[in-house]
């Protein structure tokens, strides 16, 4: 019954998208403020009422509420025009949202466990990102992709997403020896991707200052050239120093909190706005500081711990990843749709799934392969991790901000979009499947 109101639901969205540009007509006539206003209650509305819609509809079914939220706002095109002529705008509260999401990233994780983990995790978050980097790229290449596309898509695309792993990997019930793959792959997801955003930027800064990225060879000695190694190495040390002064904030308010407890005064209704405030402010102070606002937002989440520490805190947690899972997410996914359209989709399906089974049969085996050498991991332990590879939120972020400096790469949100369909629509059905073939679950 769910895939018939699944079905309707397309239906609904595609009529109003029709009907959308005589709506938006009329809203145009309020004029000045008052179709500012209109247009933006309009789409929040459309976030909203479709992204709730998908993700009770996807209970029961095979598909994730992220792929119908995206697929939906792509259905969507035409009654989401105002966003795409407000670029920055999108950009803004991606970004904002972004933050959010992977401060709750770190959360997730236990501070104690991330350090008994930590080489393996760094080693398959940094190295095997640069590793499945450099073998998209020439791969992408010989898919008839010219130089910029392929170098952007490819660092894009590079990292794994926490918003889809979580869930899945709550669902599986790890044997004991296998239990620390649940927290490498959460850790590397979250650490990847702000490893994804400097490399994006690293890489749109090459091209926007005329370096040449036609040929391996010059991708590789504009990257590693000493001007960029600095600034790489700046956005991952004064991103930490960002992340660790949000931490600060969090621990004093921490101790205010714990003041609080001991009076017995107990949580209260506003005490999210802190909570949430956090990383946004870090990701500020990072930017300011010329670091990484993601790495920042990631280090103060694992550092104050907050799921892992003092019970009065998983209420205030609790309210924050109700509002991720409601809005934050949906509105990310759906903002795919304003910048591509369903004939843009379809012109691309093929090449789409082409890239998606490479990305996920050729250049994630390599990476896990190579990067995990020099730890213990075991055969199992790598042959999981290799089919850890869902793309999701932050590279559906950058992709947004990615085209908003490089309009005229009609490929890259496209391509981005089917990545992120089939990952998110494959993996995590294959994934409880794939555990029990290699026996590391109960």
């Amino acid at each position: 019954m769910n895939y018939a109101k699944i079905a309707g639901l397309f239906v609904l969205a595609f009529l109003l998208n029709r009907a959308a540009p005589a709506i938006l007509e009329r809203l145009a006539m309020l004029g000045g403020t008052e179709t500012a206003i209109a247009n933006s209650l309009w789409c929040l509305g459309l976030f909203l009422v479709f992204g709730w819609a998908c993700s009770k509809l996807a209970e029961g079914s095979v598909f994730p509420n992220f792929t119908l939220q995206l697929l939906v706002g792509i259905v969507l095109h035409d009654a989401l025009a105002p966003i795409a002529s407000q670029i920055m705008l999108s950009v803004v509260v991606c970004t904002a949202l972004a933050a959010i999401i992977l401060k709750g990233g770190g959360d997730e994780l236990d501070r104690l466990d991330v350090v008994k983990i930590a080489f393996p995790t760094v080693m398959i978050a940094v190295v095997g990102y640069l590793i499945t980097f450099f073998v998209m790229f020439p791969l992408l290449m010989l898919m008839g992709l010219d130089g910029k596309t392929a170098a952007l898509l490819g660092a894009i695309l590079g990292s794994t997403d926490p918003a889809a792993l979580i869930p899945t990997l709550k669902r599986i019930v790890f044997k004991d020896e296998y239990k620390r793959l649940s927290s490498i792959s959460v850790a590397e997801s979250a650490l990847n991707d702000a490893v994804g955003a400097i490399f994006t930027a690293a890489v749109a800064a090459m091209i926007l200052a005329g370096a040449s990225v036609d040929t391996m060879g010059g991708l590789v000695s504009g990257m590693f050239s000493a001007e960029n190694m600095l600034t790489l190495g700046g956005q991952f040390l004064f991103g930490t120093v960002a992340g660790v002064m949000g931490w600060a904030a969090m621990y004093a308010y921490e101790v205010y909190k714990s003041r609080d407890h001991e009076r017995n005064v107990g949580e209260t209704t506003y005490d999210f706005a802190i909570v949430l405030a956090v990383p946004l402010l870090t990701f500020l102070l990072a930017q300011a500081i010329h670091g990484n606002g993601f790495l920042a937002a990631f280090v103060a989440g694992l550092l104050a711990n907050y799921n892992h520490g003092k019970k009065y805190f998983h209420t205030t947690l609790h309210t924050m990843e109700i509002q991720v899972e409601s809005i934050a997410k949906p509105t990310i996914f759906m903002m795919v749709g304003p910048f591509v359209a369903l004939g843009d989709l379809w012109h691309t399906a093929a090449l789409g799934l082409l890239v998606s089974v490479v990305f996920i049969l050729v250049a994630r085996p390599v990476a896990v392969m190579l990067s995990m050498l020099p730890t213990d991991l075991s055969m199992k332990d790598k042959l999981f991790m290799s089919i850890v590879r869902e793309t999701g939120v932050i590279p559906v972020v950058l992709a947004v901000i990615t085209v908003a400096q490089f309009p005229e790469l009609t490929l890259l949100m496209p391509l981005t979009a089917w990545v992120v369909i089939w990952t998110l629509t494959l993996l995590p059905a294959v994934t409880p499947w794939w555990s029990r073939k290699l026996g590391v679950v109960q």
